[in-house]
């Protein structure tokens, strides 16, 4: 048995990592998972618009890198990258499991989701793995990581709220609204 990483080393590691992330930290996104049941595909297995899930609000890290300008023929345009990272208790309690594809909002900009990544281990140890019996209730894997780039909203087919409201379908004619 080990002196350090029993059961109640990984519970305070828990606790801990929970009231940080929720209450001191205090970044929430919004997590909308990729619906491909309800999307259709075209005959070359392409899907010209995407649907998704209602958002989630999730709690989490981020690592931000600077945004990268670039410039062609149309135009300049922005590029982003971001990993999020989530507690993988709080994924399982909201039944969620980030997958490629999946969207974030963070500070009105989408990005997609290119990777997940698992291989954080408390104590260095994976009880799925262990070769001894007496491992078992020591070390595993505690957050996900998702590496994702910002994307367009146009790809995207959502339409994003601005101030909390959603655009409305007036349109102003001469001075005169028209619905659509």
């Amino acid at each position: 048995m080990a002196l350090f990483g029993g059961k109640r080393d990984i519970s305070l590691f828990k606790n801990i990592s929970k009231e940080l992330i929720n209450d001191i930290i205090q970044t929430e996104v919004a997590y909308y998972k990729f619906a491909l049941e309800q999307t259709n595909i075209n005959v070359y297995g392409e899907a010209p618009g995407k649907n998704y899930y209602e958002p989630l609000k999730i709690a989490c890290l981020m690592d931000r890198q600077d945004q990268s300008w670039s410039s062609d023929d149309f135009g300049p345009d922005v590029n982003q990258i971001i990993d999020f990272r989530f507690l993988k208790e709080e994924l399982k309690d909201i039944n969620l499991m980030p997958e490629v594809g999946d969207l974030i909002l963070f500070r009105n900009n989408f990005y997609e989701v290119d990777s997940r990544t698992e291989n954080q281990l408390f104590m260095g140890r994976d009880p799925d793995y262990a070769l001894s019996t007496e491992t078992v209730d020591f070390g595993g894997s505690y957050s996900i990581t998702v590496n994702t780039h910002i994307s367009r909203v146009e790809k995207l087919n959502l339409i994003p709220l601005r101030g909390n409201k959603y655009p409305t379908t007036t349109k102003v004619n001469g001075g005169i609204a028209n619905k659509f």
